[in-house]
């Protein structure tokens, strides 16, 4: 993608979404361009005559060719807004998407009844699950994992910069936590190998996106350690594919998990499943 003898915002915007972006993508990426805030739509379209300086034409042509070539927006301006956060991501994690914010909104339902509810976040990547839930409960005790060195970097820089305070570990899954939780959260790999969307989805991590021949590798592994670590009547919600629902609520029938069900996300597919432990489980650690 080209974008020549570009004079004004107008053409600027129209001359991309004819190359084949959205009209969302092209107004975003404008706007880093002229380093405005993301928030400024409005303001390109009361400026739509006027002339674009010729610095923030390159690199509004450069951002072009890359997303052309299907790199994430969230990576080319280095911002990702998510549950009302404006979240630092790059290429070292995940592209939160907005379907996960039905994960947050589930998780606050049910914690809505707790004082001080004690939370795990596992595959934190951005943070995001977890940031989102600590700024909407303050109270809560948040502990984000990630066997990413690099993703927790990133999630340690997003917790800081937005002022809230969430333990961040590295591991992979539940593996060496010795704490119990009332909730226990995650957003895993849950792609299938070999899956042919893969190739869309280069730019970002494979070991966020790709778990085993059937996508389920991750969620399998959780449900197996999570009944260690849920308090009697926690909950364990997943987000998974969209056609994995009724194999993520046999997983979790199966690990003895209570009231399992579904929730969907904003186009109305089960994005999300759950389950809690029954009350009267037994204590793993005896308190």
């Amino acid at each position: 993608m080209v974008l020549m003898n570009i004079s004004t915002i107008r053409h600027a915007l129209s001359e991309a979404q004819h190359d084949g972006l959205a009209r969302i993508d092209a107004q975003m990426l404008l706007l880093h361009a002229l380093e405005r805030s993301p928030h400024d739509r409005a303001w390109l379209i009361a400026h739509d005559t006027d002339a674009l300086p010729a610095g923030a034409q390159a690199r509004y042509a450069a951002l072009c060719q890359r997303r052309a070539q299907g790199e994430p927006v969230a990576y080319l301006t280095g911002h990702r807004a998510f549950h009302g956060l404006d979240l630092a991501v790059d290429a070292r994690v995940l592209d939160p998407r907005a379907d996960t914010e039905t994960l947050v909104d589930w998780a606050l339902a049910l914690a809505a009844p707790l004082t001080t509810p004690r939370i795990a976040d596992l595959g934190t990547g951005s943070g995001a699950v977890a940031l989102a839930l600590k700024a909407r409960r303050p109270d809560a005790r948040l502990i984000a994992i990630d066997a990413s060195v690099e993703a927790l970097a990133v999630a340690r820089a997003n917790a800081e910069r937005l002022g809230l305070a969430v333990d961040t570990r590295h591991g992979e899954w539940l593996a060496g936590v010795e704490e119990r939780f009332d909730l226990i959260v995650s957003n895993p790999p849950y792609i299938a190998e070999g899956d042919p969307h893969l190739g869309a989805l280069r730019h970002e991590p494979r070991m966020a996106l790709v778990s085993g021949p059937d996508g389920l590798d991750a969620i399998r592994a959780i449900t197996r350690q999570a009944p260690a670590h849920l308090a009697a009547g926690g909950w364990l919600l997943l987000e998974h594919g969209h056609d994995q629902a009724n194999a993520v609520r046999a997983l979790l029938q199966a690990a003895g998990f209570t009231q399992v069900q579904s929730r969907n996300d904003l186009a109305g597919i089960a994005r999300c499943s759950g389950g809690s432990m029954p009350t009267g489980a037994r204590d793993p650690f005896g308190q």
